[in-house]
This record gives C-alpha cells, sequence and structure tokens, in this order.
C-alpha cells in the first residue's frame, strides 16, 4: 500500500506571551542554524549518525597503527608510549564515541517512528543530550593538540595507573572529563527514551505489540539509568585525588585501587549488553521482513533481552577474577556468567526459528544480520570459557580475550549497526543502497573482520599479551601477527568501501517508493523520509506487525484515520516544538567549565570554568521560560492508495 500526504504547513501557534517570555527563537528551517537548534529527533538522529561514524573512522585509524606496530618483531613505528596512548584512545572512542551514540542515533530515529508518535517526550532535552555528547567527545579528544595530553592509562583507567603519581599531565583529567559529559548525555537521552516509550505510544501500541528493537531501546535506556552512577562516582573519587588530594585510590595513604575496579566493572559489564542489546533489536527487526514471516517467540525474545539486562548486573567480577576475591566470590561470579548465556542462547534459537521455513530474500541488511549472529554465537562461545574461573586465569590480558570482546562488539554490534543502516536508509533518504555494492562491501568486511581477529585467539593461547607494544621474533607470535595486520587494511578496504557506497547513495543512489522492503512496522507506513510531524494521522494499532496489519485491512484503517483525523482537528490539528538555541548554549557552558577543570593551568582554572558556568546557567534560564509552546500545523489527513 503506498500513501501519498496531502499534509500542508498552514500558521504558527506562537503567542504574543510566548514572544515576550524568550530571549531569542531561530526560525531557520535550512542551512546551518537550523541544524545547530533543531529538536527535531529525526535530524538529531542523524546528527548522532553522522559523529559517531566521524568517531568509528578515527578508531579504525588507531586500530590500524596499532596493527602495523605488531605486524612484525621489534617494530618501531611506535613508541610504548605512543601505543599506549593508541590503545587507550582506541578503545574509549570505539566504545564511547562510536558504537554507543550509533545506536544512540538509531533510538532517536526509529524509536519514536515505531511507536507511532512525532517526536520524543522532551524535545529540547534531546537536543542537549546530543550537544553535551559532542562536548564530552571533544574534551576527551582535546589531548591530540595539546604536548602530552593523550590520556595512556587503558580505555578501563584502572588505578593507580591513573593517578597522578603515574600520569601527572593533563591527560587523565580530560578523559575523565570527557566521560562524565558522556554520561550525562547519556542519562539524560535515557530518561527522555524512558518517558517516550511508556508515554507516548499510539492508541492500541500494548507493551507486548512493541517492536523488539524498541523494546531492547527501553531496556538498554534502564541499564544506562542504573549502571552510569558507579561509573559516575568512580570518576568523581578519581578526579578529587587528583585535584584535590583525597586518597580514594592511593594506596600510600590508605586508598583501594581495587575499589576503582569494583565501580567500574560494577558499570563496564552492563555496558557490554548497553553495546550489544540495540543491536539484537535491529536484528529482531531484519529477519522477520526478510524471511516474509513474524519473529518466532516474540514474547521470549522481549523477555529474554530483560534478563539478560538483569543479570548483566550480576557478573560484574569475571572481569576480575585473578584479583583474588576468594573461592566463593569466584564461584558465585563463574555461576552467574554461565547463566547470562542461557538468555542469549535462547534469542539466537528464536532467532533461527524465524528464518526457519521463511521465503527468505538475501538482500545486504539480511547478509549482515546473518554476519551478525553467526560471529556473535563465535564471541560467546569464548566467552563462557571465560565463565570458568581456571580457564580464565590463562587466557586473562591475553590476547585470547581481544579475540573475545572483538567477536562480541565488532563482529556482533557494529555488524548489526551496518544492518540497520542498510535498512533503514531508504526510509531516512529516500534513496536505496545497490545490492552489488552493498553485497561487495559485506564480503571485504567479513573476510578483513575474520583474517584480523580469529588469529588471536591462538595468539592469546601462546601467550602473547595484550597492551605489549612489541616482541621478539623467537616467541612464534610472528605469523599470526602479520595474518592479523594484513586482515586489519582488507577490513579497513571494506570499511571503506561501505562509506563510499553510502555517501555515493546519499547523493546519487536508486529513488525508491515508500515501503521498499514490505515492512511490518509502522515507520514503513511514512512516506520517504518522513515530514516533520511524522505522521499525518495518530496510527491506531490493531496487531504486533502493525503495518502488515494494515496492508490487509485496508478501508479498516481509512475509516479510522479519517476519525483521528477530525478529532485532532478539532484540537487544533498538530502540535509541533519550535526550535531552540538553548540547549547548544547550555552545552557550550558545560564545555567551556570542563575545558577549564580539565585543560586549563591552575591560575586560571577557577576563571574558565566559571565562566562556563555563567553560559550554562544562562542557556538553563533562557531554556526554561521557552515553555512548552510550539507551532500548529493542519493538514488534510493522508489519502491511502495501493
Amino acid at each position: 500500500m503506498e500513501a501519498t500526504s496531502k499534509s500542508h504547513f498552514i500558521s504558527h501557534g506562537e503567542t504574543a506571551a510566548t514572544k515576550a517570555s524568550v530571549f531569542w527563537r531561530p526560525t531557520a528551517k535550512t542551512g546551518l542554524m537550523s541544524w545547530l537548534t533543531t529538536v527535531d529527533h529525526k535530524r538529531i538522529g542523524f546528527l548522532y549518525g553522522v559523529f559517531a561514524l566521524f568517531f568509528f573512522l578515527v578508531g579504525g585509524v588507531e586500530a590500524l597503527l596499532i596493527r602495523l606496530q605488531l605486524a612484525v618483531p621489534n617494530n618501531d613505528v611506535l613508541t610504548a608510549q605512543q601505543y599506549n596512548e593508541m590503545f587507550t584512545m582506541h578503545g574509549t572512542t570505539m566504545i564511547f564515541l562510536a558504537v554507543m551514540p550509533l545506536s544512540a542515533a538509531f533510538f532517536n530515529y526509529i524509536m519514536p517512528l515505531q511507536i507511532g508518535a512525532r517526536d520524543v517526550a522532551f524535545p529540547r532535552l534531546n537536543a542537549f543530550s546530543l550537544w553535551t555528547f559532542v562536548a564530552g567527545a571533544i574534551v576527551i579528544n582535546i589531548g591530540w593538540f595539546i604536548p602530552d595530553g593523550v590520556p595512556d592509562g587503558g580505555w578501563f583507567g584502572y588505578a593507580p595507573l591513573t593517578s597522578k603519581t603515574f600520569s601527572p599531565d593533563h591527560s587523565i583529567d580530560m578523559w575523565v572529563m570527557g566521560l562524565q559529559l558522556l554520561g550525562v548525555a547519556s542519562i539524560a537521552a535515557s530518561l527522555n527514551f524512558i518517558v517516550t516509550i511508556i508515554n507516548m505510544r499510539a492508541p492500541g501500541m500494548t507493551m507486548m505489540r512493541l517492536p523488539v528493537f524498541t523494546w531492547m531501546t527501553l531496556i538498554t535506556a534502564f541499564l544506562i539509568v542504573l549502571s552510569f552512577p558507579a561509573i559516575t562516582i568512580a570518576l568523581v573519587e578519581l578526579m578529587m585525588d587528583r585535584l584535590f588530594g583525597t586518597n580514594f585510590f592511593e594506596v600510600s595513604n590508605g586508598g583501594m585501587p581495587i575499589l576503582w575496579q569494583h565501580l567500574f566493572w560494577v558499570f563496564g559489564h552492563p555496558e557490554v549488553y548497553i553495546l550489544i542489546l540495540p543491536a539484537m533489536g535491529i536484528v529482531s527487526e531484519i529477519l522477520p521482513t526478510f524471511s516474509r514471516k513474524p519473529l518466532f517467540g516474540y514474547p521470549i525474545v522481549v523477555f529474554s533481552g530483560a534478563t539478560i539486562g538483569f543479570l548483566g548486573f550480576a557478573v560484574w567480577s569475571h572481569h576480575m577474577f585473578t584479583t583474588g576475591m576468594g573461592t566463593v566470590a569466584t564461584a558465585a561470579f563463574a555461576l552467574a556468567t554461565m547463566a547470562i548465556a542461557v538468555p542469549t542462547g535462547v534469542k539466537i534459537f528464536n532467532w533461527i526459528g524465524t528464518i526457519w521455513g521463511g521465503h527468505l530474500q538475501m538482500r545486504t541488511p539480511m547478509m549482515f544480520a546473518l554476519g551478525f549472529i553467526w560471529m556473535f554465537m563465535m564471541g560467546g562461545f569464548s566467552g563462557v570459557m571465560h565463565a570458568a574461573a581456571p580457564a580464565d586465569a590463562q587466557q586473562q590480558d591475553s590476547y585470547f580475550v581481544i579475540a573475545h570482546f572483538h567477536y562480541v562488539l565488532i563482529g556482533g554490534s557494529l555488524f548489526a549497526l551496518l544492518a540497520g543502516i542498510h535498512y533503514w536508509f531508504p526510509l531516512m533518504f529516500g534513496r536505496k543502497v545497490s545490492e552489488f555494492w552493498g553485497k561487495l562491501s559485506f564480503w571485504v568486511i567479513f573476510i578483513g573482520f575474520n583474517a584480523t581477529f580469529f588469529p588471536m585467539h591462538f595468539l592469546g593461547l601462546n601467550g602473547m599479551p595484550r597492551r605489549t607494544f612489541t616482541y621478539d621474533a623467537n616467541l612464534g607470535w610472528n605469523t599470526p601477527n602479520l595474518l592479523a595486520t594484513i586482515g586489519a587494511f582488507i577490513l579497513g578496504i571494506g570499511v571503506a568501501i561501505y562509506f563510499a557506497v553510502m555517501i555515493y547513495t546519499y547523493f546519487k543512489g536508486e529513488k525508491v517508493r515508500r515501503d521498499p522492503w514490505d515492512g511490518r512496522t509502522l515507520e514503513w507506513s511514512i512516506p520517504n523520509p518522513p515530514p516533520d510531524y511524522n505522521f499525518a494521522v495518530t496510527p491506531t494499532v490493531h496487531a504486533r506487525d502493525a503495518f502488515w496489519y494494515e496492508k490487509h485491512h485496508k478501508e479498516e484503517i481509512v475509516r479510522e484515520q479519517a476519525a483521528h483525523a477530525r478529532e485532532e482537528e478539532s484540537h487544533g490539528g498538530i502540535h509541533m516544538p519550535f526550535q531552540s538555541i538553548y540547549p547548544l548554549v547550555t552545552s557550550i557552558g558545560i564545555l567551556i567549565g570542563g575545558i577549564g577543570v580539565s585543560v586549563v593551568e591552575p591560575g586560571y582554572k577557577l576563571a574558565v570554568a566559571l565562566i562556563g558556568g555563567v553560559i550554562m546557567l544562562a542557556g538553563i534560564f533562557f531554556w526554561a521560560h521557552e515553555g512548552n509552546e510550539g507551532y500548529h500545523l493542519h493538514v488534510d489527513g493522508e489519502d491511502h492508495k495501493s
């Protein structure tokens, strides 16, 4: 069913009182200012995606430099210090600045469309979370432009390596402050998503009719809200140790470095599922669409995702089996780690059940989704091995662990996110990626990834420790390292092909009608690209696969939409929020304050921090006085036809 929109912008609903209550309101609909002041969830999602993909490329360059250094024994491409900086920034960038915000891009863009909403619950807070994320990314990366400014303590920041004794320069201060700002952005966005999903679902969209991707968005948001306070506490304590001479982690003065590990991994293990659950949601949308059948065991998939999230808080100390916790604690966390494999396996069996007996269409998104399943299973098998404490004691801090978490997070999360870009690209931009070039990029990435990380299993079992910048030629590590480096460059070529194809498609790709995949969920029922207001008429949901239902009950849906259109018109039409500059201003103030605390020399710290604080408070003040006024759209509804 194709729908042609007859919606028209008619009038603004701005009152004189509203005009008087704000300092300045932007009105630009195009150009740079329209992007800086946008509160549209789709534009914010797009910006999240652009920033995330940029940092993904940065993290990829850092990874290639690491592999160049390890290609041959006794290499000198990087010094030991540069190598420490490179693996620290690679891990930080990929986790916090690439995979997490790329998931957030889909949360912002797709989730409101899937539940039939016109925006998120708090549009200006959504913009604030975006710009605060950008502020955190700037603070973390500003060290590249400052002598001795790049952090070198690992993405995990273990104490006491991050203390003033071992890292006396500004680099760790910037790392700490940047992560704090990223935490603020993530929590603000997550609270927004939780309220949106609970309160803004279309009529008939019960919780057990939510698309699985929206369910995973909700569970991930709860994980962020519950886990980020732990790392916030750890980062605040580390900052106080460094700036004010407290002794949370200073052993010489009675501090406990292992406290950092507990606080970090109480966050760090749920973080693994913060990265993987969105990927599982994307795969759960793609497989039914291209198998031409509903998702097998929908309730089980949903509850297994919730179980993964719950158990994720009970396994943090499996990262600490070699720290001497004692046999009772080790046994408890080993059992919990084995238990968490069960709901993960349940999801995989349900995905296989979805494919089984389906009319498979092997399009590019389906290829990436199937690649996700295969490689995530590979990472899961080695993860179960780490649940056995004696095996983990041998594999700890070896390249076997490097292979494990890259199969989970790159072979897993990233493959699913690349699948999601392919899948929703026609919806976002009205253009479809060439199947030939899409599948070519898949195979090059797939081959390059496995050539890079599979040999690392053998390197780890042969004793190669991670975070080592060079090695001797007589240790038996030469060939696997060379293979891994060649594979890394093949992977890099595949990623370059992928992005080149995406950029070409954005400008020159084949234009497609709406719903090119014969989609199941509500986002495919609207024009592509979607209008500002998303839905001309609020949809009514009758089934779990809502759009498939609409396609087979056209007359019923047309009558309902006509009734809803009359009702919405009687309430003044569609209410949309105004653009706002103040979330950006607030985030700029936070950025300046963060730079003042972490970068500026002691004599100027307070002054710069106060300037940032004043700008932040001014932004909040004018933001608060904007109220909830917006403009109104009067629409003719939608004309549905086959």
